[in-house]
């Protein structure tokens, strides 16, 4: 199989020859790596040789300028050339042009140990589409992992990833994993970034794929030039990606907490102004709470559109729920809806006309208990009516999923 923006080299790719084609493919990103890459590729040959496994080893190299191609080359390693740069365009470079049913991907650097390719394999001959190295089940030796990442950005960022798609995996930022050919094919990465890694689980876990964790070891990097890792720039783009694939912590919490706040602060504040200790909430407050009250609309409805873009697009699988929503709340219900805002807030300025007309002199905080309300009536049915209109859109050509089975 070829992949947009790779070269391959044939070579002796297959450790053991095997007519049916290898089992088991494991994938090394490389980025100058030659100082590393023979012990890595020595130590996934032995891996083979003492489990008995017919396996290929892919160097992906992303544009390597140190000879670490001619390592490749020398060991016996199938060579691919990924042009896109990125650690995730080159690990979806060399997967595609693997051969085996099995995949395994580890980094080029000395950090992983390949002899525990087997732990990763039996999980997968077992049924499980994706298995992930816990390297703080199995060790991770001194100096290997900076304290920042190790204390904070990895189990906070794990944690996030639990909590949103409710995946099982105690280290998401695991580069040492495995998967199957299909798995791969059906997740449709398009990362290209270390965001990579994230991106394979969450949509593993949208899938329901099954997923499960094996304890591997973390060792200090063998290379003596700079890591490829940039704490921040790359731990931001994790939890970009994160958020981006969960639009219900995106948009719909926040967004309906908005509202909720909204709506019970200015149902507290329209008969008159509230005394708690020495502070006192009027008009000004209220103000505040319409605002809430639109901006969680719009929070909302930003939910609803890039739930169907994303299913739309095979980025997120079928959601039965959001489905059985929409059979209900029609572009006719959203009109009809708008439409009584757009009529309360008409009537309640015909109102407010009248009260400037016979409140003299003009008390501008019972005047503004009127205005406010029915400001916030009018944009919030201006908006209901856009929305609807807009979501009927998104709704036409509508095509089928990737995945029509999966579950969210």
């Amino acid at each position: 199989m070829m992949a947009a923006g790779i070269n391959t080299k044939p070579g002796a790719s297959t450790f053991q020859c095997d007519p049916a084609g290898p089992e088991l493919s494991v994938v090394m990103p490389c980025l100058n790596e030659a100082e590393t890459l023979q012990a890595c590729i020595e130590k996934v040959q032995r891996a083979f040789r003492e489990s008995g496994v017919a396996g290929e080893i892919i160097v992906a190299d992303n544009g390597s300028a140190d000879g670490s191609r001619d390592v490749a080359a020398r060991m016996g390693a199938r060579l691919v050339q990924v042009e896109d740069k990125g650690y995730g365009c080159a690990l979806r470079g060399g997967t595609a042009a693997a051969r085996g049913k099995y995949i395994i991907i580890g980094d080029a650097d000395g950090s992983h140990d390949f002899t525990q390719i087997p732990l990763f394999l039996q999980k997968l001959r077992e049924g499980f589409d994706l298995v992930i190295g816990n390297r703080f089940k199995g060790g991770i030796k001194p100096g290997a992992m900076r304290p920042l990442h190790r204390y904070v950005g990895n189990p906070l960022l794990t944690r996030v990833g639990r909590l949103f798609f409710q995946s099982p995996c105690g280290d998401q930022h695991c580069g040492f994993r495995g998967f199957t050919k299909d798995a791969f094919l059906r997740m449709g990465l398009q990362a290209g970034g270390m965001e990579f890694a994230s991106e394979m689980i969450i949509k593993a876990s949208r899938f329901g794929m099954r997923i499960a964790e094996v304890p591997t070891t973390q060792s200090s990097a063998g290379r003596t030039g700079p890591s490829h890792l940039r704490t921040w720039r790359d731990g931001w783009r994790h939890l970009r990606l994160l958020l981006l694939y969960c639009p219900r912590w995106l948009f719909l919490y926040p967004g309906s907490l908005l509202m909720f706040l909204g709506l019970t602060t200015g149902i507290w504040l329209m008969p008159h102004p509230r005394t708690i200790g020495s502070l006192t909430f009027d008009v000004h407050t209220l103000l505040y709470a319409a605002t809430a009250v639109l901006v969680g609309f719009q929070g909302v409805t930003f939910a609803a559109f890039t739930k169907i873009h994303a299913i739309r697009e095979g980025l997120l699988p079928r959601d039965p729920r959001l489905e059985g929503l929409l059979r209900r709340v029609t572009l006719e219900v959203g009109l009809v809806i708008g439409s009584l805002l757009v009529i309360a807030g008409l009537a309640g300025s015909v109102y407010a006309v009248g009260f400037w007309g016979f409140d003299r002199p003009l008390d501008p905080t019972k005047t503004m208990r009127i205005v406010i309300p029915t400001a916030c009536s009018l944009a919030l049915g201006g908006q209901v009516l856009l929305s609807s209109f807009f979501l009927s859109v998104l709704s036409l050509g509508s095509r089928q999923p990737k995945d029509t089975e999966a579950l969210e």
